[in-house]
């Protein structure tokens, strides 16, 4: 940024599991969307993935909180403290001016007004000047490369940290949409719950999430098998060190009730949808972005239920980051923006 620079741009992808913010088309920020307070002045003492290493080994002075569940903000405050300690990393590249922030920030399709003015009002408060917001399946379609604006119907399914977002889009809106709570944290509870009540282990969260980065899978026979993740954990009624091995195959089974539930609400879209727009789909196919995008077979499991060809966005972690820096970039031509 330079000396005269008045404003800064930030498109920013607040997410339940990861914040991105992006600045002049360059991923600034890629953090877990968490921080660690000091429990007696509640100063904030690390954000991001100085925070999420605290995690689970707190003492009584600090406590870190995950201010967003299921896409929504759920602690006004830790999430403010947290937006202000991201872009303050943006800034601190900037010149001697503190430049006034325009920001473009996406939201779950399915927030309510209240929700909507939550998020908002987190990003004024954290400084942004002028705040305009984006659908998350918008940006999903923007990232994954796909014409919005075109008059033909394009999918996407955008599984992040707290929801999946299911959207059918043409001619610059969502035409039909699922927006449900099946994603990412729910997969990990899942595998959490699986290994206490089949293997009586007590794991935390961070384990049962680097179970799910390695073996997290939606099919049950895979062509290219990873290797087997070892745990050690407390046994659950002797409280003795337990160390056990677990195959891909009990994760495929320990997912299958929430992947159940994904599928059930995408059949639902392609219900809903007009008939036209339906057979667009099946031309172009359905686009996966978000993290929940990277679990294995997961594209082969959709495509068995409905026969639609699937396709994983480029770096689908990123994705919806990208489409809403290509929102920022277009700001005067969207009119699907949302001025805050």
């Amino acid at each position: 940024m330079g000396f005269f620079s008045l404003t800064q741009e930030l498109a920013i992808d607040l997410g339940t599991a990861n914040t991105l913010i992006l600045h002049n088309g360059k991923v600034a920020v890629d953090e877990p969307s968490i921080v660690a307070l000091d429990v007696h002045s509640g100063k904030v003492v690390a954000i991001g993935r100085q925070a999420q290493m605290m995690q689970g080994k707190e003492n009584p002075n600090i406590k870190t909180i995950r201010p967003l569940k299921n896409g929504v903000i759920s602690d006004f405050n830790a999430t403010e403290l947290m937006l202000r300690g991201m872009i303050k990393k943006v800034k601190a590249s900037g010149g001697i001016f503190s430049p006034s922030l325009r920001m473009v920030i996406c939201i779950p399709s399915g927030s309510t007004n209240v929700e909507i003015r939550a998020v908002r009002d987190s990003a004024e408060h954290a400084g942004g000047r002028e705040v305009f917001m984006i659908y998350e399946p918008m940006a999903a379609a923007l990232g994954a490369g796909l014409d919005v604006e075109a008059p033909e119907g394009n999918m996407v399914i955008d599984i992040g940290g707290g929801t999946s977002e299911i959207a059918c889009i043409s001619l610059g809106g969502i035409v039909c949409s699922e927006s449900i709570t099946i994603a990412g944290d729910v997969f990990t509870s899942e595998i959490q719950n699986y290994v206490r009540q089949q293997h009586s282990i007590r794991i935390g969260e961070r384990t049962a999430e680097a179970i799910k980065h390695s073996i997290g899978t939606a099919v049950v026979k895979l062509d290219q098998e990873p290797e087997d993740f070892v745990v050690t954990g407390p046994n659950m009624l002797t409280a003795l060190p337990q160390q056990i091995s677990l195959n891909y195959t009990e994760i495929a089974y320990a997912l299958e009730n929430s992947l159940t539930k994904l599928d059930d609400a995408l059949m639902k879209v392609l219900g809903s949808m007009p008939p036209e727009l339906y057979a667009d789909i099946v031309k172009n196919g359905i686009y996966l972005a978000g993290g929940g995008a990277l679990i294995k077979g997961l594209d082969k499991r959709l495509h068995e239920k409905t026969g639609l060809p699937f396709h994983i966005a480029e770096d689908p972690l990123r994705a919806i980051a990208r489409g809403t820096d290509i929102a920022l970039k277009n700001i005067n031509r969207f009119s699907f923006l949302m001025k805050g």
